[in-house]
């Protein structure tokens, strides 16, 4: 028997995620493959290096800080993101809140991260290793367009995983997991729109095919795997974590401490409503 967990990106959203983690990890889920893309693979990292409260400790103290994130790293030419690279993956994990890399290592899980090849404009798993010093891994997965820049790996250029594999379990059920944990950030009645932002994206990477062709379908792709994966829960194949509660007012960029804590209160007590079901795996 192979298990497996599957996250879902979302940015600050993922503090749902985030809680629900600790929750697993405090019912003493292991997972044999984690397999995450943008703020689901940058969350599940912790998870994997058995780090309880890590995550939330980020969120409470330094989400709200302007080092973090905000139009004046996007707008800066030598940063030109939003979320301030250097400080996110670099100072925080390396010595504010440091990352337990032996911890890490020790798991015994297979970490793989979404990414999007912006030239072919499909998806590609990559493995993420303590070795990766720089987090490029997870910082290509989380490379939202026009909010990040592209981030090169062996030669080659990539963005966020969610573009074109928003909750990536099929490659869960590729690597042979017969028992899954899908965790997602929306609840199980939402349907995608058309994001505004989509059309602005596909003219700033016009140059890149590939990546404007998944664009342009990303909408119908998210809602055509977000039905698949509410099947998959009724087979009894995957067990699904889902807010039970409408999402529309969590905010992609939230900051507020008091709205990070309330995501995470219920991602966690989510996971306890599933207990006694996880633990059967």
């Amino acid at each position: 028997m192979k298990t497996g967990l599957v996250l879902e990106g979302g940015a600050s959203r993922g503090y749902f995620t985030v809680g629900a983690l600790d929750a697993l990890i405090d019912i003493g889920f292991k997972a044999d493959l984690l397999v995450g893309t943008s703020a689901g693979i940058a969350n599940g990292v912790s998870f994997v290096s058995n780090q309880r409260g890590r995550g939330l400790k980020i969120g409470l103290e330094y989400l709200n800080d302007k080092r973090y994130m905000g139009f004046r790293h996007l707008i800066n030419p030598k940063k030109r993101s939003y979320y301030n690279v250097d400080f996110v993956f670099g100072e925080l994990p390396n010595k504010l809140i440091p990352f337990d890399k032996e911890a890490f290592d020790k798991s015994g899980c297979k970490v793989l991260a979404a990414l999007t090849n912006i030239k072919t404009g499909k998806c590609e798993y990559h493995p993420v290793t303590s070795d990766d010093k720089e987090w490029k891994v997870v910082v290509a997965s989380c490379a939202l367009p026009i909010m990040f820049q592209p981030v090169e790996i062996g030669g080659e250029l990539y963005m966020d995983g969610g573009i074109t594999e928003p909750i990536p379990f099929r490659k869960a059920l590729d690597e042979g997991c017969d028992k899954t944990v899908v965790i997602i950030t929306r609840e199980r009645s939402y349907i995608k729109s058309k994001e505004a932002g989509l059309g602005i994206s596909g003219f700033l990477y016009r140059k890149y095919e590939g990546l404007k062709r998944a664009l342009e379908t990303r909408t119908e792709m998210y809602n055509d795997r977000h039905h698949e994966l509410l099947e998959l829960e009724k087979e009894g194949k995957i067990i699904l974590i889902a807010p039970e509660e409408d999402t529309s007012g969590w905010k992609r960029t939230e900051r507020r401490p008091e709205k990070i804590q309330e995501m995470y209160d219920i991602g966690y007590a989510t996971v306890m409503k599933y207990k006694d079901k996880i633990l059967k795996l």
